[in-house]
Parts: structure tokens; C-alpha cells; sequence
């Protein structure tokens, strides 16, 4: 096979053949009844979830009531990106979303890698809503006085690690009393489980409970979790609502100020834990075929999606920076506490029953997604023909549905929230340049058969270079020092717990006793004495950390070891400037290329160790197209 069969594409008129023809292969075809309200319905239940019940307390903290604009520029990036979604999803309404959108516009190798990409994506995104509807379900139990053993409610990287962290700040001198309430959890958790050998069973059992509850209503049917999904989003906007119309009575103004007590820097802080929350939108476009009218419905449901949900987040975050001070919000369930502290414990009775109908939403919309990325993969040939296979009753993907319970469940039980939800968000943000990219690379194709909805176009050429050349003065105006530290690749030194955790039992000595003779007296705890420095200011910090008697790989990254976490943002300055002279040439549409660069921009706010495991992921996914996919593909098979 050439090179350039790699790149084959699939015709649109193709695929609006068979979706004219209504099943495939002698399959039975997908139900058709969904509305443009059901799709909405669907974008608040995903989107409406952790962001509002969780992410956007530690967000508040981080960057005080202006948070806000947080929210507003995540929700103007999703739309840049529901724009070209819409447009392809009007122009190919069948099921695949990102996908089927990519294999029209780029070909088949791009498609198979967006594919794979989805695959982790909805994967991942179901582990971590599972695991945070646990963490919710759980609390809502204590609450009600019934305790779930530490060790059943708990994955186990996050015990282990734990575990590990709460022994070496407890040697530096911590009590375990004031070690973070999460840590606390994990050291029990690994001290109560059950043990074979010296293998510790810890498992998130709460989290398979949920995950096969929903896989069972996915395959039941479309109309069953339609149903279902709009009445839990129905349940939970009416508690939303009540917040608000309670929490607005008690809000203090002068809790607004400073409106932004950290700057920029605090308000982007949280970008990553924010866009997660948005990310339910694009699920939409995979239910395309069980639309009654989805050149029409389908935009109409993502806009009006992302457009509630942002007026929602804003008005929950000035409400809740209003009832508390910004730097009192960074706990894992804000709405609840908030009402706690003024001692309305009913309201928080209500918000912690609420959050776990929310939880169950989300997952059940990311839970009916991966199955039908699988089926049109499976219809292509690039899967195994199984996958396509739809109940002959129930009109749902039954095969494709069954697996991905039990690739969501079995993941759930043992890793880690903060790595799956990395994961999901470069996933996404991944899915989300390519149908960018897909609707800049077919603009001017005229052959194309056109949908009822197209983004409107701006001609970029005017608007993109010197945009970026303001932005560009804009950070030499007001981040300086940030820019240099940058591109010189200036020492930074490491933070005060993660030092301590990688000290040996002999570094912690040494450091104890170091501090001791510089106070004149012994440190009780030397990881609350490193942070109480570090809030005296970055120079007082410095200078402490220089003086510590241990090695200065374990005091600072430099060199190659800070550079490398540096890798994601130079390759989209790069991809910047490319963009410039791609926009300056082909007078690109200003709306989709925003998308590009914004979706960009956020998955170089991601660590490097997520690209590099994305990566692995990438490479598998390429071994079995390989072995596999590119033989059996229908377009193979068609030129042969």
C-alpha cells in the first residue's frame, strides 16, 4: 500500500447515502428521538457537573471573584470550537463526531488517530466523573451517618501515594492532625486494607457501582436515558437556582474586593480544572443520528448548551465569592460549604443530594458517547465489525456499549483523579484543534455539499497578526520578569511540600537540624516552616532554600529538568507563528482559527508527562491501525 493511501478520504455524499439508507451491513439502524431541547438537555446534564459542584471552588480561590472571566474565556473558546463542530456536524449528521468530521477533511490516518484520541477521551472523562460521583455518594453517606470503609472509596495510586507523602511529612516533624484531610484519607486507607502479601486491596467500589447503573440504562435505549438525563438536569438546575435565589440574600460586597487579588496569573490558574468542566458539549454531536432533524437541531443544541451553563458558573461564582471570602473557597465541595458557614445545614443537605444527581448526569452522556465512536469506526472497518452491532430491540450500539463498561469500570476502581482528569482534558482539546482545523482546510472547498448552519466569516488576515501583536506587547508591558525567566530558563525553586515528600530519612535530619541552629530553637514542622516562608515572598524563599544542606537537584529545577515541562508551550509559539503566515496566505475564517489557537493554547497549559502519556497512547493506537484497521477498511477493500 502507498503512502498516500494513509490519507484517503471518505466522500460526503458517501456517507449521507448511508445514513439516507438507514442501516448498514444489515444492521438495524439507531433510533431517531432527539429534539433540539433534548440536546440542550444533554450539554447542561455534561457540562453541568463538576466544574459547579467542585473545580470552581479551588478556581475561586485561586484567582478571587474575577474567576468569572476564567469561566467567560473558557466558554468563548468551547463556542470558537461548537462553531466548527456544528458546521460539520450540519454538513455529516451521522454518529463519529470528531472522527467522521476528520476523515472528510484530513483522511484516514488523521481520522484513526482523532478516533483512538475520542476513545481515551470519553474513556477517561467517565473515570473521573465515576470517581467524583464516589467521592460525593460517599459523603452524602457520612453525612447520614453510614461510613464507607476509607479503602472502598479510594483508588489505589492515590492511597499508596498518600501513604507515602504522610510518612515523610510526619518524619519532617507534622502531626498527623494537621496534615491535609487527604492525606489523612489515604495513610488510613493503606493502613486498613485488606492485604494479600504485601499487596494492599484498595479499590473505588463506589465508582463500579455507578458505572454499571448507567452502562445498564445506555443500553436499554436512547428514549430511556433521554428520559432519564432530562430529569436529573431538570432536578439539578432547580437546586442550582435555589442557590442562587438563597445565597443572594447573604452575599457581602465587600467580599468582591479585591476583584482580582492575584491578577491574570491567579485567574488562568485554574484553566485546565475549569475547561474540564466544559468539555460535555461535544458529546452532543455523536448522538447526530438518533436526531430528528440534526442539520438543524444539532447547533442549536451546543450553543444553547454553552450558553446557559456559562450564565450558571458566572452567577454561582459571584454568588459564592459574595457569601465568602475567595480565600476560604479551596474545599472540595464550595456550594455545600459556603452554607455551612452560615449555618444553613439544610441548604447543604440539598446541595450534597444534588451533586450526586449531577455526577450521575455527566456520566451518562459521556457514558452513551464512546460507544458510538466505536460503531462508526466499526462501520468503516477500522474496528471489528461487533462494534457496529446495534440491538435489534433497544436500537442502541449493544456490544460497543457492554465494552465500554467494562473499560470504564475496571480503570475507576484503582487510578488516579488528577491523572485521568489531565487525560481526558488533552483528549478533548486534541479532538477540538483537528475539527478546527477541518473546517479551515475545507472553506473553500466547493464541492462539498453545505449543511443549513456555517460559521460566519471574518476574514483573519486583518484581525489575527496584529491581535498577536498586541498580545505579544501586552506580556512585555506587564509580565517582564515572567517572559525572561521564560526564555532564559531561570532556576525555579521547588515547592515547599514537594521538597519535603522527597527527602530521604537522613535529608530530614540534616534539615531539621539545620533550621534548628539557624532559629536558635528545634522546627516542629519543617514543612510549615518552608511554606510560611514562601508567603513572605519569592526572595525570602530563595534565600532559604538556597541555604539548605541537600543536593540542589532536590532544591531547584534547572537545566533539562525545568526545560522540559517548557516543551507544550514553545511548540505552540511555534504553532502560533505557523498559524500566521497559514492565516495571512489563505485568508482563513477568523471564528474556527480562534478555536485552534485557543484549544492550543490550554493543551500547552498541560504538564508534559500528559503529553508523553498521551503519546504512548497514540503510538498503540497506531500499532493496531497497522496491524489491523488500514487492511480491513472499507476504503481498502473498495480499491481492491
Amino acid at each position: 500500500m502507498s503512502f498516500k493511501s494513509l490519507f484517503r478520504k471518505k466522500s460526503v455524499h458517501d456517507i449521507l447515502k448511508q445514513v439516507e439508507k438507514g442501516q448498514e451491513d444489515g444492521h438495524h439502524a439507531l433510533g431517531k428521538h432527539l429534539t433540539a431541547r433534548d440536546l440542550t438537555a444533554f450539554g447542561i446534564a455534561a457540562i453541568i457537573g463538576a466544574g459547579i459542584f467542585s473545580t470552581i471552588g479551588k478556581a475561586s480561590a485561586d484567582g478571587g471573584p474575577a474567576v468569572i472571566f476564567l469561566f467567560l474565556f473558557t466558554a468563548i473558546a468551547c463556542g470558537f470550537a461548537a462553531f466548527a463542530y456544528a458546521e460539520f456536524a450540519s454538513m455529516v449528521p451521522v454518529s463519529g463526531s470528531a472522527y467522521t468530521y476528520s476523515y472528510v477533511a484530513f483522511g484516514e490516518i488523521v481520522a484513526w488517530i482523532i478516533g483512538w484520541a475520542l476513545i481515551m477521551e470519553y474513556a477517561i472523562g467517565n473515570v473521573t466523573v465515576a470517581i467524583s460521583w464516589s467521592d460525593y455518594f460517599t459523603g452524602l453517606l457520612d453525612s447520614g451517618g453510614i461510613h464507607v470503609p476509607w479503602w472502598m472509596q479510594m483508588d489505589y495510586l492515590t492511597a499508596s501515594n498518600g501513604y507515602r507523602d504522610a510518612e515523610a511529612l510526619m518524619q519532617a516533624g507534622k502531626a498527623f492532625a494537621n496534615l491535609d484531610e487527604g492525606l489523612q484519607h489515604a495513610h488510613l486507607a493503606w493502613t486498613s486494607a485488606p492485604t494479600i502479601g504485601s499487596f494492599h486491596f484498595v479499590a473505588d467500589l463506589p465508582a463500579l457501582l455507578i458505572i454499571i447503573i448507567i452502562t445498564w440504562l445506555v443500553y436499554r435505549g436512547m428514549k430511556e436515558s433521554r428520559n432519564a438525563s432530562n430529569l436529573m438536569v431538570v432536578v439539578k438546575l432547580c437546586i442550582i437556582l435555589l442557590v442562587i435565589a438563597v445565597g443572594i440574600f447573604y452575599v457581602d460586597t465587600d467580599n468582591w474586593h479585591p476583584f482580582a487579588p492575584n491578577g491574570a496569573a491567579g485567574v488562568l490558574k485554574g484553566v485546565s480544572a475549569v475547561f474540564f468542566a466544559y468539555i460535555g458539549f461535544d458529546a452532543i454531536s455523536t448522538t447526530a443520528e438518533e436526531c430528528k432533524n440534526p442539520q438543524r437541531d444539532l447547533p442549536k443544541g451546543m450553543m444553547w448548551a454553552i450558553i446557559i451553563c456559562t450564565l450558571l458558573y458566572i452567577t454561582i461564582a459571584l454568588v459564592l465569592t459574595g457569601m465568602v471570602r475567595y480565600d476560604k473557597l479551596a474545599v472540595g465541595d464550595p456550594l455545600a460549604y459556603v452554607f455551612d458557614v452560615l449555618d444553613l445545614k439544610w441548604m447543604s443537605g440539598i446541595i450534597a443530594v444534588s451533586a450526586v444527581v449531577a455526577m450521575a448526569s455527566v456520566l451518562l452522556v459521556f457514558q452513551m458517547g464512546q460507544p458510538r465512536i466505536w460503531m462508526s469506526m466499526s462501520r468503516d472497518g477500522l474496528l471489528p465489525k461487533r462494534y457496529s452491532r446495534v440491538h435489534p430491540k433497544y436500537r442502541t450500539p449493544s456490544y460497543a456499549t457492554i465494552v465500554t463498561g467494562f473499560v470504564v469500570a475496571i480503570p475507576a476502581l484503582f487510578l488516579n483523579l488528577t491523572m485521568v482528569t489531565d487525560l481526558c482534558s488533552i483528549g478533548t482539546l486534541f479532538a477540538f484543534v483537528l475539527v478546527c482545523a477541518g473546517v479551515l482546510v475545507l472553506q473553500d472547498n466547493k464541492d462539498l455539499p453545505r449543511g443549513k448552519f456555517r460559521a460566519p466569516y471574518v476574514n483573519s488576515r486583518y484581525v489575527f497578526i496584529p491581535g498577536l501583536l498586541v498580545a505579544l506587547a501586552l506580556v512585555v508591558v506587564f509580565n517582564k520578569e515572567g517572559a525572561e525567566a521564560f526564555i532564559t530558563n531561570e532556576k525555579q525553586p521547588v515547592a515547599a511540600q514537594d521538597l519535603v515528600t522527597s527527602l530521604d530519612d537522613a535529608e530530614t535530619t540534616q534539615v531539621g537540624t539545620f533550621l534548628m541552629t539557624r532559629e536558635g530553637k528545634a522546627v516542629g514542622d519543617v514543612e510549615e516552616y518552608l511554606s510560611a516562608k514562601a508567603e513572605e515572598g519569592e526572595a525570602a524563599y530563595r534565600s532559604l532554600v538556597d541555604a539548605l544542606p541537600i543536593a540542589a537537584d532536590k532544591k531547584y529545577e534547572e537545566g533539562w529538568n525545568l526545560f522540559r515541562h517548557k516543551i507544550p508551550m514553545w511548540f505552540f509559539l511555534i504553532a502560533l507563528g505557523a498559524m500566521a503566515v497559514w492565516s495571512f496566505r489563505k485568508q482563513l475564517s477568523l471564528i474556527p482559527l480562534l478555536g485552534l489557537v485557543c484549544c492550543l493554547y490550554m493543551m500547552a497549559e498541560l504538564s508534559v508527562w500528559n503529553w508523553m502519556y498521551f503519546g504512548i497512547w497514540l503510538a498503540i493506537g497506531l500499532v493496531i491501525y497497522f496491524s489491523f484497521s488500514r487492511k480491513n477498511s472499507r476504503l481498502n477493500i473498495k480499491v481492491e
